[in-house]
């Protein structure tokens, strides 16, 4: 991994980022979440009806052979799987949560801020770290500027994050990452969704594979 040219691209990409609503009527919402699968990595997109956040339909997709983490370029790992998942879809959702940064971001290109470029969406980046900025208020700044907030979702819980990826302003990312929540869950919904069915996913394949493991020793 090259991250001197990343860090060029990053930002590079990260000019063409516009924090403005470019939607009108917000009807369906997504959410998008990758996990580890011992060599591989899964991604799994939610969709959800908004408001009601009334659960429509889910689609997973497997990348064999990922890059490795490294923080500050997570989307060169997980955007292929992202993007194949998302393809998937029948209903493409009007506003997908990432789980991870949006502008909040060294060079203001998270992965949230990544993938609205690459599927030309409104995004909006979620997280339960504070990874990147100062918090001030409940607001995150780096270099004089807000780029997200920190909200506490639930009592006694950690607060969560929230920034703008792509096509979004400040304002409404805060507003609608407030709407998604529902108790007891300290995520948004469909951040909640997918995390527990990426990690599931992930959970199959590692047990299915690590039978034909054992066969295999057994009869060699």
């Amino acid at each position: 991994m090259d991250t001197l040219e990343l860090k060029k691209e990053q930002s590079r990409l990260a000019r063409r980022i516009q924090l403005r609503d470019t939607f009108s009527d917000v009807k369906t919402i997504g959410g998008v979440e990758c996990a580890q699968a011992g060599d591989k990595l899964v991604a799994v997109v939610v969709v959800c009806e908004y408001p009601s956040m009334k659960f429509l339909e889910k689609k997973s997709a497997v990348l064999h052979n990922p890059l490795p983490y490294k923080t500050g370029y997570v989307a060169y790992r997980e955007m292929p799987a992202i993007i194949d998942a998302f393809d998937r879809l029948e209903q493409e959702p009007d506003i997908v949560l990432v789980k991870g940064l949006g502008v909040n971001h060294p060079r203001g290109l998270g992965v949230a801020s990544h993938v609205g470029l690459a599927l030309n969406k409104p995004t909006i980046g979620v997280t339960d770290s504070m990874l990147f900025g100062d918090l001030e208020d409940g607001r995150i700044k780096a270099h004089g500027e807000i780029l997200g907030f920190e909200i506490r979702t639930r009592e006694y819980a950690k607060p969560v994050y929230v920034s703008p990826g792509q096509q979004v302003t400040l304002g409404s990312a805060l507003q609608i990452v407030q709407k998604t929540i529902q108790f007891p869950h300290k995520m948004p919904e469909p951040l909640h969704l997918a995390h527990k069915l990426a990690k599931k996913k992930a959970k199959e394949m590692v047990e299915e594979k690590e039978p034909r493991a054992r066969v295999e020793l057994a009869t060699s």
